[in-house]
C-alpha cells in the first residue's frame, strides 16, 4: 500500500468513525494523521470536536485555531471555535469569531455540522434566558427564535419561547408554539402543563383540563397539575 493509499484509508476510516460519533475510535486515527500530515484543516476540526466532546476545551481550542490557520474561510471550524471560546469564558473572542463566521455565510446555502448547530442554538437560548430573566421578553423571543431556526426540534427551547410569548401577552402565539411541541414530542410534560395554564388564562377551561389530565395520566405524581385541577374544579362550582 502506497503512502497516499494509506493516508486516504486513514482519513476515510477516521471520518466514518467521526460521523458515527465513535469518537474513541476516531481520535487515535486523527492524531496520527495530524502527526504525519498536518495540512488537513478538516482533520483538525474533527479532532477539535472530539476534544470538545471530552470536555478538553483548551485542546479543542487549539485544534479549531489550527484548522482556521490552514483555511481562514472554514466556517464550521470558526463556529466551533466560537462555541469553545464561550465555554472557556472568552466571551469577547467568541462574539468576534461568531460574527465573522456568520458574516461570511450570508447569501450562502450552508449546512452546519450537527455539533455546531446545536451548540450555537444553545448559545442563543442562553442569551434568551438572560433577557427573559430581567423581563426583556421581546429580546428573549428574538433569541429563542434564532435558536429554533438552527434546531427546530429542541422542544425545551420552543417551550421557553412559548413562555416568553405568553409573558409578553401574546397568548395565542404561545398556544401555537406549545402545540408544536405537543406534536413533536407529546411526552414532554412541561409544555403540556404550560399549555394548560395558558389555555386557562384564555378562558378555555375545558381544553386546559384535557392537558392537565393528560399529564397526570403520564405522571400521576405531578403536584402542579393536581393543584391546577383543584383550582379549576373550585372555579366551576
Amino acid at each position: 500500500m502506497s503512502l497516499d493509499d494509506k493516508l486516504r484509508q486513514h482519513i476515510f476510516l477516521a471520518r466514518e468513525f467521526y460521523q458515527n460519533h465513535e469518537y474513541d475510535k476516531a481520535e487515535p486515527l486523527l492524531v496520527q494523521i495530524i502527526a504525519e500530515h498536518p495540512g488537513f484543516a478538516d482533520v483538525f476540526n474533527m479532532l477539535g470536536v472530539v476534544y470538545h466532546d471530552k470536555g478538553l476545551f483548551t485542546n479543542a481550542e487549539d485544534m479549531f485555531e489550527r484548522a482556521l490557520n490552514l483555511n481562514p474561510a472554514y466556517t464550521e471550524a470558526a463556529l466551533n471555535l466560537a462555541v469553545t471560546y464561550n465555554d472557556l469564558g472568552k466571551y469577547k473572542e467568541a462574539r468576534e469569531v461568531y460574527g465573522g463566521a456568520i458574516a461570511r455565510t450570508k447569501g450562502e446555502d450552508r449546512q452546519l455540522d450537527t455539533f455546531a448547530r446545536g451548540k450555537i442554538a444553545n448559545m442563543h437560548a442562553n442569551t434568551a434566558d438572560a433577557y427573559a430573566g430581567v423581563g426583556l421578553q421581546d429580546d428573549a423571543v428574538r433569541e429563542y427564535r434564532r435558536a429554533l431556526d438552527l434546531c427546530p426540534t429542541f422542544v425545551d427551547i420552543r417551550t421557553k419561547l412559548a413562555n416568553a410569548l405568553r409573558d409578553k401577552g401574546d397568548k395565542e402565539s404561545a398556544v401555537a408554539e406549545y402545540l408544536i411541541v405537543k406534536e413533536q414530542q407529546p411526552g414532554y410534560l412541561p409544555a403540556r402543563i404550560h399549555l394548560g395554564v395558558t389555555l386557562y388564562s384564555l378562558g378555555r377551561k375545558d381544553a386546559a383540563k384535557v392537558e392537565w389530565e393528560a399529564v397526570l395520566a403520564i405522571d400521576p405524581t405531578s403536584k402542579s397539575c393536581k393543584m391546577y385541577l383543584d383550582i379549576l374544579a373550585a372555579s366551576t362550582r
